[in-house]
């Protein structure tokens, strides 16, 4: 298991913000509660797990301590604005494989913040020996493809009707992804 405590918690400037960053524990569920609950419906639409509800983050906040998820919080003033996370595959034949999740409240989006939570995730992933990471979203998510391709990813595949959303209406789910051991 990676030891996080030398890197987090720091603080870090974004457009005149600052902004601390560190690593989530079962301590900050409240908090990530609370900032799931803030965001907007659209939001939470096409997250992977259900961030609003308690029990999902007391299973995400163990696979933390068991070193299958690393989870980087982004909060400003105390409050939590933000949040990445590299989940780490559990199949032995995709160990090498991470994948990055994102989400950014929408009163700090476009000072970058979602990108630097993404290359947090980056370094963290390169610490790990993990060779590719990938990113899913929906097809009309235009701002997490767009941050994603502006961070080197590129689009592996386009699944139709993959994904079902909160109404059950189901969407088609890019995959995206990218080689760490091209970063410089």
């Amino acid at each position: 298991m990676l030891d996080l405590s030398k890197k987090y918690p720091r603080s870090i400037s974004r457009n005149g913000m600052s902004i601390e960053l560190s690593v989530f524990t079962a301590e900050d569920i409240d908090d990530v509660h609370q900032f799931a609950c803030s965001l907007p419906e659209g939001d939470l639409q096409f997250l992977r797990i259900d961030i609003t509800d308690r029990p999902t983050l007391e299973r995400w906040a163990d696979s933390v301590s068991k070193g299958q998820r690393y989870t980087i919080l982004a909060r400003r003033d105390g409050k939590l604005v933000g949040y990445g996370s590299l989940n780490r595959r559990e199949l032995h034949w995709m160990r090498h494989l991470g994948e990055i999740r994102v989400i950014v409240s929408p009163e700090v989006r476009r000072i970058g913040l979602g990108a630097l939570l993404a290359s947090e995730t980056f370094d963290i992933a390169r610490d790990l020996g993990l060779t590719k990471i990938v990113a899913q979203m929906a097809r009309e998510q235009q701002g997490a493809r767009k941050m994603f391709q502006d961070l080197g990813f590129a689009a592996e595949a386009l699944l139709a009707d993959w994904v079902i959303d909160r109404d059950g209406k189901t969407r088609d789910m890019l995959i995206m992804s990218f080689d760490v051991t091209g970063l410089g």
